[in-house]
């Protein structure tokens, strides 16, 4: 009996309980920055109409107000990716977004075209700093086995402020004025600085328990793995940019090259649909960003788990096609009804691919770089804009509004053939990378 009692019992196998997702600075993150993005959104849409009102410029010179505003924001994330490794981060923060309130404060008192454009560059440099810095810090965050989720929802914070930022800046300007719409732009960014005092350093402290915890793991985990590597490569472990670092680098400028190729069919909608209602007599032609979010809403959470289990080409390419169908059924929209339908495809395709290009490109990216690679991310959407806005003005001036929703419909169908491109390419690299270490 004494033998009986004295066995030891098989241990029981506690089930890893995943990292949660809903933590209070994600979700105190993802209200700020879509505060941030509701203000940019809320002026972007209706800033071509307040233009050509008050200073009757050509389209091409209404654009600049994008474009300027878009490069601006580009040169200040390569920047800003540079000097959080030198610079309190939160310091950076809150000067960006100090001078992205004094900005939008002083857009109604410019009396000059030159004026309005160089507030617009001052927007731009404070807009890159704050969407940098925030990205960076919630990608810290989120559980890296959930990375495609949790990308998924924080974009939902731009997604929403994309949709319905124009719907409520266009209404403002309508009904009350440009003064009006900026002070309410002006109100969106100050209500982020009381959000931000409520994360603090807590969030600093998550993030290095988050990174710790995963360090430890990885001990205890894997020490047997790292030195089966070391044995079948014995330059795996060596310091220095090899291997993981350099296939980190060139593996995310795919999807950030596809990302500015979308972006390029947004800004034509940004800088030119409230014109184009106008052209077509589409009197509440707002109503498209309102419809773009309710499909937004429903598939971002869709499209993120989408790829965390199947990959990137099970969201990319129905994406694509949504997007292409969605310009062409605009092209020829001269009533509600087709205004609708190319709202809601369009919103399936943006908050599907989107979404979905951010997260391969950090699931390639080191934790330590996550900084550039948000960093490059938003400089393509930003590229993209900006070169949307000013090369499809130039296709509008020469022919219609029309025409070049159609030249963007056939812009996203080239997308899905350059991502059936890459796709081929990566699997030829890791066959070949499988074949070498086979032989090895």
């Amino acid at each position: 009996m004494s033998d009986i009692s004295t066995q030891t019992k098989p241990e029981r196998i506690v089930p890893i309980q995943p990292e949660p997702l809903w933590t209070r600075p994600f979700i105190l993150l993802t209200l700020c920055y879509f505060l941030l993005f509701l203000s940019l959104q809320m002026l972007l849409s209706p800033f071509p109409a307040y233009v050509t009102e008050r200073f009757n410029p050509g389209d091409v010179k209404v654009s600049l107000t994008t474009t300027l505003f878009a490069l601006a924001a580009i040169a200040a994330r390569f920047a800003t990716a540079a000097l959080m490794k030198a610079i309190s981060r939160h310091l950076l923060l809150y000067a960006g977004l100090i001078l992205t309130v004094i900005c939008t404060a002083a857009y109604p008192f410019a009396n000059s075209y030159a004026v309005l454009l160089a507030l617009r560059i001052g927007f731009g440099i404070g807009f890159g700093m704050g969407s940098t810095i925030m990205a960076t810090m919630v990608s810290h965050i989120i559980p890296p086995q959930r990375m495609g989720e949790g990308i998924g929802y924080f974009g939902l914070s731009t997604s929403l402020a994309m949709s319905l930022g124009p719907l409520a800046g266009l209404s403002l300007l309508d009904h009350y004025g440009f003064l009006s719409l900026s002070m309410w732009g002006t109100l969106a960014i100050s209500l982020i600085f009381p959000l931000l005092m409520g994360i603090g350093l807590r969030q600093a402290r998550i993030a290095r328990t988050s990174q710790a915890s995963s360090a430890d793991k990885k001990s205890l985990a894997g020490s047997g793995k790292k030195q089966a590597a070391a044995e079948s490569n014995p330059q795996a472990g060596l310091p220095g940019k090899n291997g993981r670092e350099r296939r980190s680098i060139l593996f995310i400028l795919p999807p950030a090259f596809l990302n500015m190729v979308m972006a390029v069919t947004y800004g034509g909608l940004l800088a030119f649909l409230a014109l184009y209602g106008i052209e077509r007599e589409l009197e509440a032609i707002g109503l498209f960003f309102l419809f773009n979010a309710l499909t937004i809403l429903g598939v971002r959470p869709i499209a993120g788990k989408l790829f965390d289990r199947k990959g990137h080409g099970a969201v990319l390419i129905p994406g694509s096609l949504f997007l292409a169908g969605s310009l062409l059924i605009l092209s020829f929209a001269d009533q509600m009804l087709l205004l609708v339908l190319s709202a809601l495809l369009y919103g399936l395709g943006m908050g599907s691919v989107q979404p979905t290009l951010q997260a391969w490109m950090l699931k390639e990216s080191d934790p330590a770089r996550y900084g550039t690679t948000n960093s490059l991310f938003y400089n393509s959407t930003d590229l993209g804009i900006a070169v949307g806005s000013l090369c499809l003005g130039v296709i509008a001036s020469a022919s219609s509004y029309a025409f070049m929703y159609r030249c963007s419909s056939f812009l996203m169908l080239g997308f899905l053939i350059l991502y059936g491109v890459i796709r081929l390419i990566l699997s030829r690299n890791n066959k070949k990378r499988s074949a070498i270490g086979t032989a090895s």
